[in-house]
C-alpha cells in the first residue's frame, strides 16, 4: 500500500492497548472519504499523516499590549547548558569541572555519541554533592570522566544561531532533580505531586500497567515506595479550558509504550475526558503539517521522537527538527504573534557548573538551555535571570490571563527582560538547517524520545 509505517493515535490507540493481548491477525481500515489509513499486523500499526482535526474558534484575544497570540513550548531531552552552550559569548560556562578536589578539562564529545548517563534523583544527589557540583565523575558507580563533556558547537549550529539572532537562557534551571516523567508534569501543571523518579514501567501515566509505580520524595536524595502514576491535579490545559483557549499537545508514540512521554496521560480527567481526543496529538511531526494548514493553537507543548530528542544515542537530527518547527512558524502567518520557548527537561547527567538555588524539597534541578524565539524577542540577548519551566506556565497564564494554579507557577519568573514589544517586528530569517520540514514530515515516528 506504500504507507509509511505510523503508529495509531487518540481512540484507535485506546483501542490498541484494550486489545493488545489478542492476536489481531491482518486489519485495515478507510475512512469514506480516505483520509485515514490503518494498517495492523499484530501489534503494529501505520498511519498516513494529515491534517489534525480543526483548532476551534478562540473566545480568548491576549491581555492588552501583548502581541502573542500563540505560544509554543518544545521541550527536548537530558542537555546541561555547560554540555551544549560551552564557550557561547557572553555566557556563564567553564571549560573544566571539580571532581572531589580534582580539576577534570571539559572534552568534546559528538551530539551523536550513543554513551549515556544516569540522571535519577538518587544520582542528581551525588552529583550535586551539598552544592559542591563535584560528584559527577562517579556517575552510574563506576569512575567516569564522560560527564565532564560538551558538545562541539558544529554539531549544534542551528541552536547557537537560533541563540546568536534571539535569547538565550544561562540561568533556567529544570524543574526537579531527577528525570523526565517529572520535570514533564512541571511542564504543564508546576508539580508532580511529591513524584521524583519515572514510573517503573514501559508506559508512564493512567495506562500504566497495573502494579507500575512511582517513587515519591524521600529525606536526603532518598526515594519513598511509589504510587501509582495516575494524578488528578490542575493543570494547564485546565485553565486555558475555562477560558476557551485553544491548545495541543504533540507527542510520540510507539507500540506498547505509546504516549510514554504523553504528561496527559498522567492526567486522569485528561485522559479519560474530551481533551485527550481532541487536543492529544500523536505523532509528533503533525505539528508541522498543522502549523503549515494554519491549524497552531493559541497554546503548543511540542515532545519529539527518539531521533530527534537530542537524548545520548539518538542521532544528530535534533538541532535540525527544532529549526524546522522555528522556520515553519517563520514562513507561516504566525510569526508576528508568536513566542517559542525552547528548553530541555533535565540534565542528562552532564557536568555543569552552577549551584541551583534552593526553592523547595523538589528542586529546581541543575541549569538546561533556554532559548526564546519571537518577533518580539531581544536581540541576540543572554538572559542571566533565573528560570524554571513554571516560568512557562506564568508566561500563557499572564498572557491570557488565566489566574495561577498555585503551584511552581506562583510567583514564577515571565520573561519580562526576553521581550520587547514596543520594537517592530522583526522579519524572520530562515534557520539553515541539514534536514528540512519536508523531509521530517515524512519521517516515520522512532518512538518516545526517553525511558530513563
Amino acid at each position: 500500500m506504500g504507507l509509511e509505517k505510523r503508529h495509531l493515535q487518540r481512540g484507535l490507540g485506546a483501542w490498541m492497548r484494550s486489545h493488545r493481548k489478542h492476536s489481531l491477525g491482518l486489519l485495515c481500515f478507510l475512512t469514506a472519504g480516505g483520509a485515514l489509513f490503518v494498517w495492523l499486523t499484530g501489534c503494529n500499526a501505520s498511519i498516513m499523516l494529515g491534517p489534525s482535526p480543526p483548532v476551534p474558534a478562540s473566545t480568548v484575544s491576549p491581555i492588552a499590549g501583548s502581541p502573542i497570540q500563540h505560544i509554543i513550548v518544545i521541550m527536548q531531552e537530558n542537555r546541561s547548558f555547560d554540555n551544549l552552550f560551552n564557550g557561547f559569548p557572553g555566557a556563564d560556562t567553564v571549560q573544566s569541572g571539580m571532581s572531589n578536589g580534582k580539576v577534570i578539562p571539559l572534552k568534546p564529545v559528538s551530539l551523536g555519541d550513543s554513551r549515556g548517563l544516569q540522571h535519577s534523583h538518587a544520582h542528581w544527589w551525588q552529583d550535586w554533592d551539598n552544592g559542591n557540583m563535584d560528584g559527577f565523575e562517579h556517575n552510574g558507580g563506576s569512575p567516569s570522566t564522560l560527564p565532564y563533556s560538551y558538545v562541539p558547537e558544529k554539531d549544534v549550529e542551528p541552536y547557537w544561531n537560533l541563540a546568536r539572532q534571539y535569547v538565550l537562557g544561562d540561568r533556567m534551571f529544570q524543574a526537579n532533580t531527577g528525570p523526565s516523567f517529572v520535570a514533564h508534569q512541571y511542564m504543564i501543571a508546576g508539580q508532580s505531586a511529591n513524584v521524583a523518579e519515572n514510573p517503573s514501567g514501559s508506559i508512564w501515566g493512567c495506562d500504566a500497567h497495573p502494579g507500575t509505580t512511582a517513587a515519591i520524595l524521600g529525606p536526603n536524595g532518598t526515594v519513598l515506595p511509589g504510587v501509582f502514576p495516575c494524578f488528578d491535579y490542575q493543570t494547564a490545559a485546565d485553565l486555558l479550558d475555562e477560558k476557551g483557549v485553544t491548545w495541543r499537545y504533540y507527542a510520540p508514540s510507539s507500540g506498547d509504550s505509546f504516549f510514554i512521554l504523553s504528561a496527559y496521560d498522567a492526567i486522569r480527567h485528561i485522559r479519560y475526558g474530551n481533551d485527550w481526543n481532541d487536543n492529544v496529538i500523536s505523532p509528533s511531526n503533525r505539528v508541522l503539517t498543522d502549523i503549515a494548514a494554519g491549524e497552531l493553537a493559541q497554546v503548543t507543548w511540542i515532545v519529539p521522537d527518539w531521533a530527534h530528542s537530542d537524548h545520548p544515542g539518538s542521532g544528530t537530527e535534533g538541532p535540525d527538527w527544532v529549526a524546522s518547527i522555528v522556520n515553519t512558524v517563520g514562513k507561516s502567518q504566525y510569526w508576528n504573534s508568536t513566542a517559542i520557548f525552547i528548553s530541555w527537561d533535565d540534565w542528562g547527567g552532564w557536568y555543569d557548573h552552577v549551584d541551583p538555588p534552593k526553592m523547595d524539597a523538589m528542586g529546581p534541578g541543575f541549569r538546561v538551555p533556554l532559548l526564546i524565539v519571537s518577533a518580539y524577542a531581544r536581540h541576540g540577548y543572554v538572559t542571566h535571570r533565573m528560570h524554571t519551566a513554571a516560568g512557562f506556565l506564568a508566561f500563557i497564564e499572564n498572557n491570557f490571563d488565566l489566574g495561577t494554579l498555585g503551584t511552581r507557577d506562583a510567583g514564577a519568573d515571565r520573561f519580562s527582560d526576553c521581550f520587547d514589544y514596543t520594537q517592530k517586528p522583526d522579519s524572520f530569517m530562515q534557520i539553515p538547517a541539514k534536514v528540512t520540514a519536508d523531509r521530517l514530515v515524512q519521517e516515520q515516528d522512532s518512538g518516545p524520545p526517553d525511558d530513563d
